[in-house]
């Protein structure tokens, strides 16, 4: 039978701080404009969960799927830009 503490170290060699690191950090503020569009469509959606929308929340609701999908293509062109150096020959 091992001990636990044999296999203490192997479990705690890398500490965690709980903080995220600059990569993380790097990856949300890219993906900072879709995840507020995202927050907006939602909000536009939850304010009708309630009851029967109006044009003015059906256009609110449009609008922010627009951002939704603006964004995710911004996200997409940027990665493919990223990942495809010096573009097409």
């Amino acid at each position: 039978m091992k001990s636990i503490a044999a296999l203490q170290a192997v479990v705690t060699a890398t500490p965690f701080d709980g903080e995220p690191s600059d990569a993380e950090l790097g990856a949300i503020e890219v993906e900072s404009p879709l995840i507020l569009a995202d927050v907006a469509l939602l909000d536009a959606q939850i304010m009708t969960i309630d009851r029967i929308p109006t044009e003015l929340d059906q256009q609110r609701i449009r609008r922010a799927h627009r951002r939704v999908l603006a964004a995710r293509r911004d996200l997409a062109n940027r990665a493919a830009t990223v990942t495809v150096p010096g573009g097409a020959a």
